[in-house]
């Protein structure tokens, strides 16, 4: 097993607020607000891979939006895509189908998607800001494949890790990555001892008092 099947098998163990809480202790960014699941899908996590799209205006594509990001995942990345947030979709029916033919883990959009009941169907996790059905098609187009984005505020480059669920969506740069997994694990080791505690009867206020707070204080060194 090589060093990033072995972290992302890691980060697979965790959840979107223990790496949260991670990040705030280093005093990171890379958590996001404002995209969900537009299904109920699992929880997701790998390598990113980016695309950017922008309004068409009198720009002509030169080819179809996706389809550069899907030729360039390896299997189970995810495709991450900078849609500026618009109502407008980034991300189809036949899109999911190609991604999850290629191994793809899931999509993630800053932005509108729509073929929702298509990537149902397929059990194809796609998480996005809003759904529309309005095509692409002379609104957006691809304006990079696999450069720095912004998505929801975080920067975010090729290879980074992230992790996806019902919480949300967050972001670990790959320079950071060695710190901020033991940082997550720790902390979710206590998180699972505190609720062991709590199941035993112990009072809530005792077990999330002050070692809660302390718990996911900023380390002082960062």
């Amino acid at each position: 097993m090589n060093r990033t099947e072995d972290i992302v098998k890691r980060l697979a163990k965790l959840d979107t607020c223990a790496v949260s809480d991670a990040l705030d202790r280093l005093s990171l960014r890379g958590a996001t607000a404002g995209v969900h699941p537009v299904w109920p899908c699992p929880r997701i996590c790998g390598r990113v891979v980016t695309m950017k799209l922008k309004p068409a205006g009198l720009d002509q594509s030169k080819q179809h939006l996706g389809t550069r990001a899907i030729e360039a995942a390896h299997p189970g990345d995810i495709i991450v895509i900078d849609n500026g947030g618009r109502a407008i979709s980034g991300w189809g029916g036949l899109l999911s189908l190609a991604a999850k033919h290629k191994g793809v883990a899931g999509v993630l959009v800053d932005g509108a998607c729509r073929d929702v009941d298509e990537s149902y169907e397929l059990e194809f996790p796609v998480y996005a800001r809003s759904v529309a059905p309005m095509t692409a098609r002379g609104r957006v187009i691809e304006a990079s494949c696999n450069e720095e984005i912004q998505f929801c505020d975080v920067q975010v480059h090729p290879g980074d890790l992230v992790i996806a669920d019902g919480s949300g969506i967050v972001f670990v740069p790959r320079a950071k990555e060695t710190e901020v997994m033991p940082e997550a694990e720790q902390i979710a080791h206590r998180e699972a001892l505190m609720a062991e505690e709590i199941k035993k009867g112990r009072s809530v206020a005792s077990v999330m008092g002050l070692s809660y707070e302390s718990m996911i204080q900023k380390r002082k060194d960062s």
